[in-house]
């Protein structure tokens, strides 16, 4: 399964930008975060309602779901995820309908 959804997100994640430039995003600013426990990811755009995931990210592999939050279609300001404590690197995940349409990879300082 982890195979499966590495290899979709890595799909979305290349495709992701010119697929979704209108309408879905993560805010890339979100790209590094002090916390280890709750992710700042600013504003997220989904254009319906949808879900952001926050799973674990080592070395292109996809982890476990450590957290997530509900979005609303449109702007969503100040989007922030508690997460039970990272020990690698994570990936947002925003999906809508089930399906992902953005990506944003998260590092921690």
């Amino acid at each position: 399964m982890f195979k499966t959804a590495t290899l979709a997100i890595i799909a979305i994640a290349a495709s992701a930008t010119i697929a979704s430039a209108d309408s879905n995003y993560i805010n890339s600013l979100a790209k590094e975060q002090a916390s280890k426990t709750n992710i700042e990811l600013g504003l997220v755009r989904s254009n319906a309602a949808g879900v952001v995931e926050i799973y674990s990210f080592h070395r292109g592999e996809v982890g476990k779901l450590l957290g997530s939050t509900d979005v609303h279609a449109g702007a969503n300001p100040d989007v922030d995820v508690n997460i039970r404590r990272a020990t690698t690197n994570a990936i947002a995940v925003l999906k809508v309908g089930g399906q992902i349409v953005e990506t944003q990879e998260i590092d921690f300082n």
